[in-house]
């Protein structure tokens, strides 16, 4: 091989060398970008984020159908959204409107909507599609054998217990015919629950009493009770759909007492409104009504 193709070759070689070495002070690329997050879990937003449609399991009906069963994550702490049924609120294959929940409370809301499928469903898919704060997020169903569920599930809020030896049953639940219903008047709420009694209630034993002296400087902050506390039959109540807030006259369970359990309920804006009351025992069985109350506008 003569000099100058002996030069030539050793050019390229160390041009090709030269290629792969990084610039001073660069670095070279990972070979997997780093996958993003889908939430910062330590943050809290308050408001600005997506609601996100879930789907729980689907049930076998005796005969034959089936019912796909929904809930929500709100994703924000402290904003709530009523999202009418239509393009951002929608249900496929079945059109926009199946009954799904309109208004959506902050954080996890279970088992809350169900669609009622044939018999012949088979691989098809149930897709509910809500858009909010300009966030799009779908819930698929289908009819997997993993995602059976059993009403009982339902009943104990996701517990999987089957419940063979337990004799307990849930409660049964009625609302009272509303009187009028006024805009912006507080309407009562009755509702009319029935149980077996089981489990026995039992009485917790009373919070430790406040310690006197200098030794116990909180004491003011510490909150005392005279009596034992009990976990009885209650009923609570939650907005399902509306065109405003509803607001209760209790956020908390309410007791039932004497077959009963009262509260509130005051109507902002003219339109019609779902709400759902839930009877729960002391075994943490529940059983689920809705009204639907239509409020006129103003004379």
């Amino acid at each position: 091989m003569r000099t100058s193709e002996r030069i030539r070759v050793l050019l390229v070689l160390l041009a090709a060398v030269m290629a792969g070495v990084p610039e001073a002070g660069a670095q070279s690329p990972p070979s997997k970008p780093a996958p993003l997050p889908t939430e910062i879990t330590a943050i809290r937003f308050n408001s600005g984020q997506a609601v996100v449609p879930y789907f729980e399991g689907w049930i076998r009906k005796p005969d034959g159908t089936f019912d796909m069963v929904f809930g929500y994550f709100n994703r924000n702490h402290q904003q709530e959204l009523a999202i009418p049924a239509g393009p951002d609120n929608k249900v496929e294959p079945f059109g926009p409107n199946a009954d799904q929940p309109t208004y959506f409370l902050p954080r996890r809301q279970r088992f809350i909507f169900r669609v009622r499928v044939p018999a012949d469903f088979g691989k098809k898919e149930v897709v509910w599609t809500i858009t909010a704060n300009g966030r799009t997020e779908r819930g698929y169903g289908n009819l997997l054998p993993q995602e059976e569920i059993t009403e009982r599930v339902v009943m104990t809020n996701g517990n999987f217990d089957p419940g063979l030896d337990d004799p307990n049953k849930a409660p049964t639940i009625t609302i009272a015919p509303l009187d009028r219903v006024a805009l912006n008047e507080p309407v009562t709420l009755t509702s009319i629950v029935t149980d077996d009694g089981l489990p026995k209630l039992r009485q917790a034993a009373p919070p430790p009493s406040a310690r006197t002296g200098a030794a116990n400087p909180f004491q003011a902050q510490i909150a005392r009770s005279d009596g034992p506390r009990l976990r009885g039959l209650n009923v609570t109540w939650l907005q399902y759909g509306g065109p405003a807030k509803v607001v209760f006259g209790h956020t908390e369970p309410i007791l039932v007492g004497e077959g009963k359990a009262v509260t509130t309920a005051r109507f902002p804006t003219p339109g019609t409104y779902k709400l759902i009351a839930t009877a729960t025992d002391a075994g943490r069985l529940s059983t689920t009504t809705e009204i639907v109350v239509t409020v006129p506008g103003q004379r």
